[in-house]
């Protein structure tokens, strides 16, 4: 794939068939042809110069054109992921592991690495962030493996820092994993993870279903890695990484006994010693289990679960299991980490953590519709058909705590049928409710499935996770081997808001389940008045997700919760006009609400606002004029600071898509106000 300027890929063509006259996408933008759409046009806000709507609907048009354009043929839309340079480095260290790893791979790889290195010799997880030690030492051994030479200054000034600040022995497990495959850290060393786990009851404390699913996915294979502890040929040594090279890894006290962290130090203590005298048939039959697993779980694509950590260590787990690289299983699976592989105009190749077509397709859909782009338009229906098509019908590893519940989710991803997730099918259902379908029976029948689903997901304290329904447990946070993000997927405020919206949408305002997640939203609101953002950076986005579905609810914007949301975005509004927010800010409470402004940060602030009543009021009117006057002359917006959200603050993600979809969905209901409410689809 080849990368455009504004940061689309080349498996993207130029224009979809369904969007090649540009006049029908401005005049329909303007206007739509259903009733829905041809309302009134709003008053213009009292003493608003009439030049600042007109400026509004021009950019308005402009995006949507820009956003039509990018569809593509069979009715999807993607952006690039773009993550950090761990995923670029490890994709060469699982080659160098299997022997497979190819000079123009690895020269593509370092050019890319190369270009993210920060002046100070660090490389950080976000743009603007602060360098970061497992992703610099991850970053300098790929390097490494390219052939750059550890005295050059870019190489010096990393190793330097990597020691000023402990050295390989102050990095993440998940770094260590990777350096001992080589022999460049001693398995020992690591915290056991034995793959006796796969039998303990569903009901036992940290049992596998007690991890979130993206944890679950790469701890199994995983406990194959641990277990057979292998040890490749390295190529060079790493002794510049240690603050001692004689003493790599110096110990440490352990935590006294009656604490958390002291109790698994000690259980650790005991895993390892079970290790050296383990029950040989129990182990040999956990590991078939192990394998079983995730052979099970590997998707139509060659992938496991749509994202790459996962494929990388199942990959290498069934290949030390005997299974060899011309075996379909791994030859498919290696085929599909190519797909996550985007090659640039420069040379470079940078590695997708995930692709998100099912969430950029639906969020591109509502933000066309509500741009005022006809229902009947044919790429919105063409993009209807594709994300019906790509509804979940069989049970997942969700049905583990749902057992009984019909499918009807939908994934993230092209394919990932074993974890469909309740974000994407609550904004799938609202994108397909904008849509006027020649088969309307169809799009019924594929809503109420979806919502009878996120219905069942429903945890038990009113809210909603993003792939499992009470994946609450605490413990799995505390292991030794879990220093790297969150490892469980508990209820989170965006994620609810959105089915609340949904549910509001599909006339359920009333029923018990959509009050239970409205009051559990109005408890979970700040003192500040803004809510955490679990998916995106951070308050703004929260906030930006659970006022429009507070509303939509039928919160009255009158409402106390409400009227606080507003103080709070316009108190962090910037001096621009936009709105911006560090990913600092999940960990220090100063920089919550402060950041650099951004297409989508403002676009969240201004939905919010919009759906609190605020239209006329003078955050409302800068904020627009911010989107504006930073949008490029072909109707897209620059965004190179990242806004979305893996782990709070561990693993931060750039949406490429982002910075379209959501200024669009802002400007446009600004421009038409709301053109889809619950009460209008009621009707």
């Amino acid at each position: 794939m080849t990368a455009t300027t504004d940061g689309s890929t080349g498996a993207l063509p130029p224009r979809a068939a369904a969007a090649t006259d540009s006049t029908t996408a401005q005049s329909t933008t303007a206007q739509s042809t259903t009733a829905q759409s041809t309302t009134a046009q709003p008053p213009l806000p009292e003493g608003e110069a009439p030049g600042a709507l007109a400026a509004a609907e021009r950019a308005t048009a402009l995006a949507a054109e820009h956003l039509l354009s990018r569809q593509d043929e069979q009715g999807w839309w993607k952006g690039d992921l773009e993550t950090n340079v761990t995923m670029d480095a490890e994709d060469l260290l699982l080659r160098q592991f299997l022997g497979v790893r190819d000079e123009e791979t690895t020269r593509a790889a370092a050019l890319y690495i190369r270009s993210e290195q920060r002046p100070d010799g660090t490389w950080a997880t976000f743009l603007g962030g602060p360098g970061e030690l497992s992703t610099t030492i991850e970053a300098y051994v790929a390097l490494r493996l390219a052939g750059d030479a550890p005295d050059a200054p870019h190489m010096a000034a990393a190793s330097a820092w990597i020691r000023e600040q402990g050295g390989i022995a102050a990095s993440r497990v998940f770094t260590r994993i990777w350096l001992a495959l080589f022999g460049w850290w001693k398995w020992e060393d690591l915290p056991e993870l034995p793959p006796e786990i796969m039998f303990l009851p569903k009901w036992f404390p940290l049992n596998l279903y007690d991890f979130g699913q993206w944890a679950r996915q790469t701890i199994v294979p995983l406990t194959v890695v641990s277990a057979k502890r292998p040890v490749r040929p390295a190529p060079f040594a790493l002794d510049e990484l240690h603050t001692d090279p004689a003493r790599p890894n110096p110990p440490r006290p352990l935590a006294p006994a009656a604490s958390w962290d002291g109790v698994f130090q000690r259980l650790d203590a005991a895993l390892h010693h079970y290790r050296r005298f383990p029950l040989r048939r129990l182990r040999r039959l956990a590991l078939e289990q192990a394998a079983r697993w995730i052979v099970e779980r590997q998707e139509n694509d060659g992938c496991w679960g749509g994202i790459q950590p996962p494929a990388v260590y199942s990959i290498i787990a069934l290949h030390l299991l005997g299974y060899d690289l011309g075996h379909p299983v791994l030859r498919e699976g290696l085929k599909s980490l190519d797909r996550f592989a985007v090659r640039r105009e420069d040379g470079s190749r940078m590695i997708e953590a995930c692709q998100s077509p099912v969430w950029d397709t639906c969020l591109a859909t509502i933000a066309l519709a509500d741009a005022g782009v006809a229902p009947d338009h044919p790429a919105l229906v063409k993009a209807a058909d594709w994300m019906l098509a790509e509804q979940i019908d069989r049970p997942g590893d969700w049905a583990v705590r749902r057992p009984g519940l019909t499918p009807g989710g939908w994934a993230f991803e092209f394919h990932n049928d074993t974890y469909p997730d309740i974000d994407d099918t609550a904004e799938v259902v609202l994108a397909l409710k904008r849509v006027r379908h020649p088969d309307p029976a169809r799009v019924e029948t594929a809503v109420r499935r979806a919502a009878r689903w996120n219905l069942g997901m429903q945890s038990k304290n009113g809210a909603w996770g993003a792939f499992d329904a009470d994946n609450t447990s605490t413990l799995p946070n505390r292991l030794p081997f879990c220093d790297f993000g969150e490892v469980v997927d508990p209820p989170s405020a965006d994620v609810t808001a959105h089915v609340v919206e949904m549910l509001a949408f599909l006339g359920e305002r009333h029923d018990p389940r959509t009050r239970r997640g409205v009051e559990w939203l109005l408890a979970e609101q700040e003192e500040s008045g803004a809510w955490f953002g679990r998916w995106g950076v951070n308050y703004v986005y929260g906030t930006g997700s659970a006022v429009p579905a507070l509303v939509a609810a039928g919160i009255p914007v009158s409402h106390p919760a409400v009227r606080r949301a507003v103080r709070w975005l316009e108190s962090v509004q910037n001096d621009d006009g936009g709105w911006g927010e560090d990913l600092r800010s999940y960990r220090d409470s100063e920089w919550i609400g402060r950041g650099t402004s951004t297409a989508s940060q403002t676009a969240w602030a201004l939905m919010a606002l919009l759906a609190a009543g605020e239209r006329e009021g003078k955050a409302v009117e800068r904020g627009v004029a911010w989107l504006v006057d930073t949008q490029r002359p072909d109707g897209s917006w620059d965004e190179p600071h990242f806004t979305g959200t893996g782990f709070p603050w561990d693993f931060s993600i750039n949406y490429h898509l982002y910075r379209q979809v959501f200024p669009l969905t802002a400007l446009g209901r600004y421009v038409h106000g709301e053109l889809f409410t619950p009460d209008r689809l009621e009707a």
